[in-house]
């Protein structure tokens, strides 16, 4: 009974959801493997050991390996927002970049879990490749496992690339779980998929206007 009972515990300890995380950390997860990559320099392996999630001043963010663009789904997008724009909504948890007054492109995104989510209007500020990562203060006085800095790279949760939100602390940046994508659980940052990011990042540039509304309103969207 006994042994029973630890077994259980031991379970529960392990499949706590990343939901009940402030900052998922894959590679602290028991048994999971880092993504591969079309990259003949970069072998597919685990994760590095769960000592990695205890907080340090600086952390590796390890390889960097080359991401190809994923081409999203183009859509029918009745709407006055001007071409080029960047709406967000939190509530569908999608991306569109309006393309025209009908149509748009549509990535699935993650979104702030509550009490994180926001509303407005910024315009990306910079780009950038496999971004270091500095977790702010108060985000460390939360979870002290967490490093003053990480480097870019595939452990590093900003993934691939980030597109910062004005002088805000908000980005649209990538991630290496997916399993992330269509949930509530970042601190007010939209997550891609590295491929979606990629090819956002391609489409978009310093300047490009980023809306985000609680709850599109007034517009229509549908796969063509």
């Amino acid at each position: 009974m006994l042994r029973a009972a630890l077994a259980l515990m031991m379970v529960g300890t392990f499949a706590a959801p990343a939901l009940a995380q402030e900052w998922w950390m894959p590679w602290a997860q028991p048994g999971y493997r880092a993504p591969s990559y079309s990259n003949p320099g970069y072998s597919q392996g685990e994760y590095g050991p769960r000592e990695r999630a205890t907080g340090q001043a600086l952390m590796s963010g390890g390889p960097r390996p080359s991401v190809s663009p994923a081409s999203p789904d183009r859509i029918s997008f009745s709407s006055s927002y001007a071409a080029g724009t960047v709406v967000i909504d939190t509530s569908g948890r999608k991306l569109y970049l309006v393309q025209s007054p009908r149509h748009a492109l549509v990535y699935p995104i993650s979104v702030g879990r509550e009490g994180f989510q926001w509303a407005g209007t910024e315009r990306i500020s910079r780009v950038a490749n496999w971004p270091d990562w500095n977790p702010p203060a108060e985000m460390r006085k939360r979870q002290p496992n967490l490093p003053v800095r990480m480097t870019g790279g595939v452990y590093n949760p900003l993934g691939a690339k980030a597109l910062y939100l004005g002088n805000t602390l908000y980005r649209i940046h990538g991630t290496d779980d997916p399993r992330t994508i269509g949930r509530a659980t970042s601190s007010g940052c939209f997550r891609m998929t590295n491929s979606h990011v990629t090819d956002l990042s391609r489409r978009v540039g310093i300047g490009t206007t980023v809306v985000v509304v609680n709850r599109l309103s007034g517009q229509t969207a549908r796969v063509d």
